[in-house]
């Protein structure tokens, strides 16, 4: 008996993922380069900032990432001193539904500590979330998540921590865990980011991207003068996922 094992690789494979985060910071990026690179399967843009704020190299960074089969994401940098509308207003602008793989990221930095408004926050969340169709995840330090995100209201929200030393003591879905880190096609240093053990890309996917990770069912066996060894093979490969 013959069996035949097929293996088919997505373009872009949703286990075991490492992604980078990138701004205006970075200049100018070699996409093609960085696409080479074993440990960038995904990239998290800077959008925007505040009211008015828009990063001048997120259109660049976006469209040429999305190019070069990486999949992107983009965030927006959260303001204490301005109303939720006003930064969801600037985020909508530059931010299309349509180019997003990734779920957004609103960034809370850890110098918020102690003046966050809560009430702004999540009115942000909630904009977002209904614009983009999927509850954005959260960026912040240990610190501000103990102060404020810890409780069961936010446990619905995807986390992601920046900590540079030691493991991150708090539930998360995405770790930076470096901001000194190298890349080919991208000059100086840019944020390393990967998956806590029970996570991975498929987690912060948008919805469209999910249900496309569903393999088509397999097409019925056919019953012609086909030798039975030939059906064996057949058979065999019509099993296999063929899409992602």
């Amino acid at each position: 008996m013959l069996f035949l094992i097929v293996l088919v690789l997505c373009p872009k494979a949703t286990t075991q993922a490492q992604g980078i985060d990138v701004s205006k910071y970075q200049g100018t990026i070699n996409w093609k380069k960085v696409a080479k690179s074993k440990k960038v399967k995904f990239v998290y843009i800077r959008a925007t900032e505040g009211t008015s704020i828009k990063d001048p190299r997120y259109k660049a960074n976006i469209d040429s990432a999305r190019k070069h089969n990486i999949y992107v994401g983009s965030y927006h940098v959260y303001s204490s001193k301005t109303t939720a509308y006003q930064q969801f207003a600037n985020f909508k602008s530059v931010v299309s539904k349509k180019k997003q793989d990734l779920i957004p990221v609103l960034d809370i930095e850890g110098h918020h500590s102690g003046n966050l408004y809560m009430a702004r926050v999540d009115k942000l969340l909630e904009l977002m979330e209904k614009e983009y169709g999927v509850k954005p995840m959260i960026y912040t330090s240990e610190k501000v998540y103990h102060e404020h995100f810890a409780g069961k209201r936010y446990r619905s929200y995807h986390i992601f921590v920046a900590k540079y030393k030691g493991t991150p003591a708090i539930r998360y879905t995405l770790w930076q865990h470096s901001k000194t880190g190298r890349i080919s096609g991208i000059s100086g240093d840019v944020d390393l980011d990967k998956f806590h053990k029970k996570h991975s890309l498929y987690d912060i996917l948008m919805p469209k991207h999910r249900k496309k990770k569903t393999a088509p069912k397999p097409a019925p066996a056919k019953t012609d003068s086909t030798s039975k060894t030939d059906t064996t093979v057949k058979s065999s490969q019509s099993t296999q996922p063929t899409s992602c």
